[in-house]
């Protein structure tokens, strides 16, 4: 996993730095708003660390136009603007997570370890981590091995939600997610037709220790609605007053 660590004052980086690299990271560190873009967009960022105080482009049009440019990876907003607001503000933009400062670094390494869990694509795994099968010899009363079977396909122009692979598609395109936003969508299309309550959205997606807003999961219901509108998805998803939100299609609508 590679992070990138966004923060222009060095006494709060180094630490930072030292310390992500102990948890075996590999990391980067710019100290600008713009430094930041770059290098995410060179790819191969799987989360931004993002001050927002930054010299040049504030923190939150940063986070908005990494969101922007496609990024889908983690993004943990760390910041002296401890009110709800920001909180709700920087979350709206797209970051998955916030701390405000001063924060205690073991608390920032468990919400890395647990966003990279969340965003983590399984199927991404290197020679080392699978055991290559014995191989066989062919004999004459061998019988040839039957294709596997192809993945069920979606609807024509209809939505595909892969849980393994950590993605979702419309017809042939893919969605670009974040981390929050798939296991929203995953949830809702596990039980679509059926209410979902905020609830259990909450506990299951951020977890049952937030104490946070949860505007911050209309937030990101929001995205999501806007990605799935933008896709020309045949899915609505309708917010049920007072209990939650409810996923379902709406290629039958008139």
């Amino acid at each position: 996993m590679r992070l990138l660590i966004v923060e222009d004052d060095d006494a709060i980086a180094a630490p930072l730095l030292r310390a992500v690299q102990r948890e075996g990271y590999e990391v980067d560190r710019v100290s600008s708003g713009q430094a930041a873009i770059d290098t995410v967009t060179a790819g191969g960022i799987d989360l931004v660390l993002l001050d927002l105080g930054l010299g040049d482009i504030d923190g939150l049009d940063v986070c908005r136009r990494l969101r922007a440019d496609g990024f889908a990876g983690g993004i943990v907003i760390l910041t002296a603007r401890a009110g709800e607001l920001d909180r709700v503000v920087g979350l709206d933009v797209g970051a998955d997570d916030y701390l405000a400062k001063p924060f205690s670094l073991s608390e920032l390494l468990a919400r890395v370890r647990a966003l990279l869990r969340r965003s983590h694509r399984p199927e991404v795994v290197t020679a080392d981590d699978v055991a290559s099968p014995a191989p066989t010899t062919p004999t004459a009363s061998t019988t040839p091995a039957a294709p596997a079977a192809p993945a069920p396909a979606a609807t024509p122009g209809g939505l595909r939600v892969d849980r393994a692979a950590r993605r979702a598609w419309v017809a042939t395109d893919e969605l670009p997610l974040t981390a929050k936003e798939f296991d929203v969508l995953a949830l809702l299309d596990d039980q679509r037709g059926a209410v979902v309550t905020r609830e259990t959205l909450m506990a299951e997606v951020w977890d049952e220790n937030w104490f946070g807003s949860t505007k911050t999961l209309d937030a990101t219901v929001g995205r999501l609605r806007q990605k799935l509108q933008e896709s020309a998805a045949p899915i609505r998803l309708d917010t049920v007053r007072g209990v939650g939100f409810r996923l379902e299609d709406a290629a039958g609508d008139a």
